[in-house]
């Protein structure tokens, strides 16, 4: 995998040294870190290419964190954890990470998730496509991940950003919840069709219809960004 560097981040030191092991048997460079209020600092250091992050950490927990990360880059994070709700999955997808990997785990699934992750990463961020689309009072920069709506910037986690971007990329087209999952968070992302729904209604919160364009439900089927 070219030498992508991995930051590992969980306060079991057998843990967090298993999992850089199987990961540098894949040709991945690791680094470790055990406590939430020493991320920042080693992602700024180290600079990695994607985050596997624990959300149960001393000083600062794993949601903290990837609010933190969030703030200034939009590298992709994997959540670890023994918790499986649902609800802990939809706030760790709320607050920006990319997918959500519940322990124990087998270690093969870890290595693919970190692969699939990654790969849609630089397919998003390496599209040949025009990365600026624009509509009435609104901007969405894929290049910059900033939307501009009234001329203001507005913050989207990327999961919102890149869901706006997509349907926005190809109005009037019908998608269904399954589809925006699989483009979105990826076909190896374990979740159900209500982490779409949580997500279009923050966008909606954020950016409400216009006139001329709107994020349109479609009942029965999904969602399509109309343009009139």
């Amino acid at each position: 995998m070219e030498n992508l560097k991995v930051l590992v981040v969980d306060d079991d030191m057998h843990i967090a040294e298993l999992i850089s092991l199987y990961l540098q048997k894949e040709g991945y460079k690791t680094k470790e870190v055990y406590s939430g209020d020493k991320v920042l600092d080693s992602f700024k250091s180290y600079l990695p290419d994607i985050i596997l992050l624990d959300i149960m950490l001393p000083k600062k927990d794993g949601y903290e964190v990837c609010k933190e990360i969030r703030k200034i880059s939009n590298v992709p994070i994997i959540m670890l954890t023994a918790k499986g709700e649902v609800f802990d999955k939809v706030l760790g997808l709320e607050l920006g990470a990319d997918d959500y990997i519940v322990k124990p785990f087998e270690p093969k699934e870890l290595v693919a998730r970190v692969k699939a992750v990654v790969r849609r990463y630089k397919e998003n961020t390496d599209d040949t496509q025009s990365t600026i689309i624009n509509y009435p009072n609104l901007e969405i920069n894929q290049s910059t991940y900033l939307v501009k709506y009234y001329n203001k910037n507005l913050e989207l986690p990327p999961k919102e950003f890149e869901l706006l971007y997509f349907l926005a990329s190809k109005p009037n087209r019908v998608f269904t919840r399954e589809q925006l999952l699989d483009r979105i968070w990826g076909y190896e992302f374990i979740g159900d069709t209500r982490t779409v729904d949580v997500h279009i209604k923050r966008i909606r919160e954020k950016i409400p219809n216009e006139d001329k364009w709107s994020i349109k439900t479609v009942w029965g089927v999904g969602y399509k960004f109309e343009v009139l």
